[in-house]
């Protein structure tokens, strides 16, 4: 069912909205204290969990009761469990064992800005369902849309999908919104993004207006609250810390290094991380998707097994990366913000900013990649001096200055020249006989000039030019005779024959040079 005129407009201006914040210090329940299913309980229990996070504690009641909800909380502390386990709870009593598609419309959709956000929430999904008869399923693009369409013909309840491709299935009429209870929009502040709006408005036009609408996130700017209210109905916003700031268990720190030493920086810093013990396992980031393959090269050349991540990979390369990067296969993961949001790497040890991104919000959700579910990381990030004005663009949104010490600066510049020899070193040593070749003395010097002029003597001679290519076009209007006369005075060298050969008239003397010389009589 398509949303008519008048019930599209009402989204741009929905009910007032009102907002009601949860104190932070809310004290947390247990899994029991919120009347989940036995079955959802055992699948929570089977992946090892007891106690709620906060931000489930605080988001989970408000859900469970039907109401539209803004949760914002730091990255690594379990947004995901907590509107997919209030989903499932309320989706139960329509579960179907049925084997027809017709019993398994869509009825709650999760639309995240990433293929691998969408694949990770895909798995919590199936992971908390199993033991019920809820299907779910995950589209995403850069893969083959085949068995997506099967998925979505069999029937599925929850549906994890990136708008682009969702868009794809829905223009082939394999996916039907008609029938969506609850929409979700993980990481909001990137999906209600400029470049991802036009698309999720049209989705959102065929979804009922009578759903209810939860919206997560780590950072919420002023800008995306006010474009959120116009998709909420009396949203409730649960916070369960200051809002924008990263977690407590992650341990910030900034070092000043000019642009060109911040490979062998980087380098330096995870040899001597290593003699201290800690885990070989390092996320990098960095803006470009060309700086991020450079960056990767460089670090292979220096003996640490890296791997890049990013947009222009397909994503068949993307996942064999990753999953190459959680075994250690790689130890340095390098990447664009690709990654910076709902991926989830286990006790991932160290981020370390190669350069610093152009939104401050971005940051926080690049160091959230570590110190996640309550363990302790490091965020390193490399400052060079045109990168001031987004340091404190950074501080300002965390509210505190990061401190900054400096490097060993002869551990990391040795490294850097080292590294430049050895990535030139094919190079430098042609320029090193080209060099040698012009600065011999006088007598090498005469003997270059002999070589260079018996090399020109070698070349094959030029081939020889016909003037009469090079004439100027004559009008023919003239006799014969006359015009032959001007055209043989003209050339010079190019004689004409005297006498006529029997039974052929000579034609006129351009056009004939054009067609080949002569022409015979028509008899």
């Amino acid at each position: 069912m398509i949303n008519s005129a008048p019930e599209v407009n009402s989204l741009a201006n929905p009910l007032p909205a009102g907002e009601s914040k949860e104190p932070l210090n809310a004290p947390v329940a247990c899994f029991t204290d919120f009347a989940l299913d036995p079955l959802v309980l055992k699948a929570i229990a089977e992946q090892g969990y007891t106690v709620p996070t906060p931000i489930q504690a605080k988001a989970i009641p408000f859900v469970l009761a039907g109401q539209d909800v803004m949760g914002a909380a730091q990255t690594g502390t379990g947004k995901t469990a907590a509107f997919v386990l209030p989903i499932i709870q309320k989706l139960l009593p329509l579960a179907s064992s049925s084997a027809s598609p017709a019993r398994h419309p869509i009825r709650a959709l999760v639309l995240t800005p990433t293929r691998e956000l969408s694949d990770q929430v895909a798995e919590n999904a199936a992971n908390y369902s199993r033991h019920t008869d809820l299907r779910t399923a995950v589209v995403f693009g850069g893969v083959d849309m085949q068995p997506q369409v099967a998925a979505l013909r069999a029937g599925v309840e929850i549906l994890i999908a990136t708008p682009g491709r969702l868009l794809d299935h829905l223009g082939s009429k394999t996916a039907n919104l008609s029938q969506v209870e609850i929409l979700v929009l993980d990481e909001a502040d990137r999906m209600l993004d400029m470049g991802f709006l036009p698309d999720l408005q049209r989705i959102i036009n065929l979804i009922p207006v009578k759903r209810q609408t939860l919206l997560f996130s780590a950072t919420f700017s002023p800008e995306i609250k006010k474009l959120a209210q116009s998709y909420l109905r009396n949203p409730v916003t649960v916070e369960v810390a200051r809002q924008n700031a990263a977690a407590d268990t992650v341990t910030q720190v900034a070092h000043l290094v000019s642009s060109e030493n911040k490979q062998a920086a980087i380098v330096s810093i995870i040899h001597e991380r290593t003699k201290l013990g800690f885990p070989r396992q390092y996320l990098i980031f960095t803006n470009s998707r060309l700086g991020c393959a450079r960056l990767a090269r460089a670090l292979e050349r220096d003996g640490i097994k890296a791997g890049a991540l990013h947009g222009d990979k397909s994503q068949g390369e993307r996942t064999l990366t990753l999953d190459a990067f959680k075994s250690g296969v790689i130890e340095a993961l390098v990447a664009t913000d690709v990654a910076a949001r709902g991926l989830d790497i286990p006790d991932m040890p160290c981020v370390i900013n190669h350069e610093l991104p152009f939104s401050a919000e971005d940051f926080i959700h690049r160091i959230g990649r570590t110190g996640r579910a309550g363990s302790k990381g490091d965020a390193i990030a490399l400052v060079d001096s045109s990168e001031k004005r987004l340091l404190d663009d950074i501080e300002k949104l965390l509210k505190r200055k990061l401190a900054i010490t400096p490097l060993p600066e002869s551990d990391f510049v040795s490294n850097n020249t080292a590294s430049k020899e050895r990535s030139g070193r094919g190079e430098g040593r042609s320029q090193g006989r080209n060099s040698e070749n012009r600065i011999g003395n006088r007598g090498d010097s005469k003997s270059s000039g002999r070589r260079s002029v018996e090399n020109q003597s070698a070349l094959p001679p030029k081939q020889a030019i016909d003037a009469f290519f090079y004439q100027p076009y004559q009008a023919t209007s003239k006799p014969t005779s006359e015009a032959g006369s001007e055209a043989g005075t003209e050339v010079g060298s190019i004689s004409k024959p005297s006498a006529k050969k029997s039974g052929i008239t000579p034609a006129k003397p351009l056009v004939g040079a054009l067609l080949g010389g002569s022409k015979k009589k028509a008899s």
